[in-house]
């Protein structure tokens, strides 16, 4: 039997957005990204995962390129396995999607499990919410099914005409 990490997943363009995920710990991260594009429907791009501490701050950098040989270059995701690097409950990663518009989204680590007999790995096991979109943060609206407090409000003053006789120098 194998291991199994299972993922929580956040945004923060959508406070109801959740994704679950288990994934084989052996999985590499390029393996998990092509998983999570799929899950996503989003198309392919380049990206990092970044490991993450306690606040959620960017630590070891790992790229869907391979950036050279340097010590301080960031990591081949191909080359590197969630086991790898993940130890621990509430080991966070960051998956940066869009890195022009510094996007991402947030995996913490809620559990360790056996793999299942007759389950196929990786999964996605709970989904709450809309996907934001892939390339237009401003077509994430969180609330989408109870409307925009913003519109809400403001559609009392659509109907105002103005008054002719203001004047607004002095």
């Amino acid at each position: 039997m194998s291991m199994v990490f299972r993922f929580r997943m956040l945004s923060d363009e959508n406070d109801n957005f959740v994704r679950d995920y288990e994934v084989l710990y052996d999985m590499t991260l390029f393996d998990f990204h092509k998983f999570l594009l799929e899950t996503l429907e989003y198309e392919d791009c380049m990206t990092s995962f970044f490991t993450a501490d306690d606040r959620w701050e960017k630590l070891a950098e790992f790229t869907s390129m391979d950036m050279g040989d340097e010590e301080s270059a960031p990591r081949d995701m191909a080359k590197v396995r969630l086991g790898q690097i993940i130890h621990n409950n509430r080991d966070r990663l960051i998956y940066l999607f869009d890195m022009f518009g510094d996007r991402a989204y947030y995996l913490e680590l809620t559990g360790t499990y056996q793999t299942e007999e007759g389950a196929t790995y990786p999964r996605e096991i709970y989904a709450q919410a809309e996907v934001p979109d892939q390339y237009d943060p401003s077509k994430n609206n969180a609330d989408e099914e109870e409307g925009s407090i913003y519109e809400d409000m403001m559609s009392e003053f659509n109907d105002f005409q103005g008054d002719d006789n203001y004047d607004d120098e002095y």
